[in-house]
């Protein structure tokens, strides 16, 4: 099984042998691949019931819960990473649900498009919304409820008390950036964040 891009980065991002809770997992791919190839035990929560079937049927443990109202279903520290991909532009409650992450988990993996990028300016500049690989949809039929550059995002990391201890930044493409790079909100299409919790 090939893994998108910035799945493939978070899943060698993740211990072997971890707990992992991934959170919007879809149809279960990065649970069965780390399942499989790290040793990892895990759980996926996923609203969608065509993807809670599909990830059954390939044989990986999901729940169906909605992430805005229902993650204190889950006790304290019960997980070693928590992950939420390409999942936090579509919640209602984003802050809620980090700070529930914070609380189930020890390290925190977020990974994000990002509206912040250069095309996706230019293409606002000519009366257009942004779509690209990252962001797929057209605005009248998008999953996306929330549109946050990489700056933006990491603001409410840090008010939520939540250290980055990573960041890679990914082209359009699916490549990781220089890490050193100042124009990373303008030049990056998406990125991956390795968080834990300032007491953490």
């Amino acid at each position: 099984m090939t893994l998108r891009p910035d799945l493939a980065l978070v899943a060698g991002l993740i211990p072997a042998g971890s707990r992992v809770l991934d959170l919007g997992c879809g149809s279960g791919e990065l649970l069965a691949a780390l399942i499989a190839s790290a040793g990892c035990r895990g759980t996926g929560v996923e609203i969608d019931p065509d993807s809670v079937l599909a990830a059954i049927s390939a044989g990986v443990p999901v729940i169906e819960l909605d992430l805005d109202s229902e993650l204190e279903e889950f006790a304290d520290h019960s997980y070693d990473v928590v992950v939420l991909s390409r999942t936090v532009q579509t919640l209602h409650r984003p802050a809620e649900v980090l700070n529930h992450m914070g609380r189930i988990g020890e390290r925190l993996i977020v990974s994000v498009p990002n509206f912040g990028y250069w095309r996706h300016r230019l293409r606002l500049l000519r009366g257009r919304m942004p779509m690209s690989r990252e962001i797929p949809h057209a605005w009248y039929d998008t999953p996306n409820l929330r549109h946050t550059t990489l700056v933006e995002l990491e603001e409410l990391f840090a008010s939520l008390g939540l250290k980055v201890e990573q960041r890679v930044v990914l082209s359009p493409a699916g490549a990781p950036l220089r890490s050193g790079d100042r124009l990373y909100n303008l030049v990056g299409g998406s990125a991956v964040y390795v968080l834990h919790t300032n007491g953490g």
